[in-house]
């Protein structure tokens, strides 16, 4: 844990957070990393089937998770238990057919069951509230909806090396997002909510003292850009991304107008002079060749003496378990990117025209990977 969290950055960012919005998203990080909340345990009056069997049914779990966020369970029991009777007059629902997803939800501890009828919140289903820092509503149901119709198709991407989500939908995830507003909504917003809580793990692992300018490469509506300028004032930022995904050309912050927003199409350029490009979740999108296209024209971009940052998972040599193996199969079906090791993302930077100059953990599972160039 130490490692993950730099003596100098870790004590900025406690200074400053608790001045910002950001001290509610921090506590909350530093609690689900020293203290995880867990899932109910198998009652051994009740046998459970054999662990390959519950690893092929993991999606029931999955989707039953989704149906609950679609519905907004979570938001409707802020206030306190609820029976199912009442949970499904106000989501519009089949009473016996809620009670038994409710019920389901709450054998695998997403929610808690009281009594015979009545539900509420646990730890895990907080993060499906709307209104609260480090949300993943939004995520999940873009989760549970493109994601999970695209996933359905892997055996294509297998057996062909092709996309397996323009088989389902006929175009590219990018372009379908900017041609339907409602699955834009929520894959943006879900994008913003873990870019939230991404930024202090970001912030608790890497010194920004020193930048004066930074470029969020397709940084979506900017969170992890402001919330990077809310600690460090004397940074200014641009945010480069397509319209679809900033929402507004003209946003600013409250502090003064330091965060810009620029639409734009980071495969033709980027904005110029800036003393550090950073590319949070983007260069996972693209395979190799579209990736050095990205990182070619920062590195035109950048100022003398600039830098690019990739936030990014990096997968692990050996044959251990990690995050990062499953999510490189999510690329592979949803863009045709793919997560990378050490030894790729050095290939990556080196055709580019950059050197690897630190490779920094996080409290989250993903590093940042500074380059600068040759």
């Amino acid at each position: 844990m130490v490692a993950r969290m730099a003596l100098r950055p870790l004590l900025h960012v406690l200074q400053g957070a608790r001045k910002t919005r950001s001290w509610a998203e921090l506590k909350l990080l530093l609690r689900d990393r020293l203290f995880p909340a867990t899932t109910t345990r198998a009652n051994r009056e009740d046998p459970l089937p054999p662990l390959l069997f519950r690893m092929a049914t993991a999606y029931w779990i999955s989707q039953a998770i989704y149906v609950a966020a679609k519905l907004g369970i979570a938001d409707l029991l802020t206030d306190g238990p609820q029976s199912f009777a009442a949970l499904a007059v106000a989501t519009r629902s089949d009473a016996r057919s809620l009670f038994r997803l409710l019920r389901a939800l709450s054998s695998v501890g997403v929610l808690s069951q009281v009594g015979s009828d009545c539900f509420a919140l646990s730890r895990l289903s907080e993060a499906l509230r709307s209104d609260v820092p480090g949300s993943l509503r939004a995520i999940v149901i873009t989760i549970g909806e493109i994601h999970y119709q695209a996933c359905g198709e892997l055996l294509h991407s297998v057996r062909t090396g092709s996309t397996a989500f323009n088989q389902v939908f006929g175009t590219s995830l990018f372009d379908y997002l900017q041609e339907n507003a409602d699955a834009s909504d929520a894959f943006n917003r879900g994008m913003t909510n873990l870019s939230s809580l991404l930024a202090h793990a970001v912030l608790l692992a890497y010194d920004f003292s020193g930048i004066s300018s930074i470029v969020d490469v397709g940084g979506g509506e900017g969170e992890l850009l402001q919330r990077i300028l809310e600690l460090n004032p004397k940074v200014t930022g641009v945010v480069l991304d397509l319209p679809n995904s900033i929402g507004s050309e003209n946003r600013a912050l409250s502090d003064g107008g330091r965060c810009s927003y620029i639409a734009g199409n980071f495969f033709e350029s980027v904005p110029e002079g800036a003393d550090a490009y950073l590319l949070c979740g983007v260069v996972h999108d693209w395979d190799d060749d579209r990736a050095i296209t990205i990182l070619n024209n920062c590195r035109k971009g950048m100022a003398k003496s600039g830098r690019v940052l990739l936030v990014e998972m990096i997968v692990p040599d050996t044959s251990s378990a990690s995050f990062s193996k499953l999510l490189d199969l999510n690329m592979m079906v949803m863009t045709g990117g793919r997560e990378r090791t050490k030894a790729e993302f050095h290939t990556l930077l080196d055709a580019a025209n950059y050197r690897v100059t630190r490779i920094i953990p996080t409290m989250a599972p993903q590093s940042v990977i500074e380059g600068m160039p040759k």
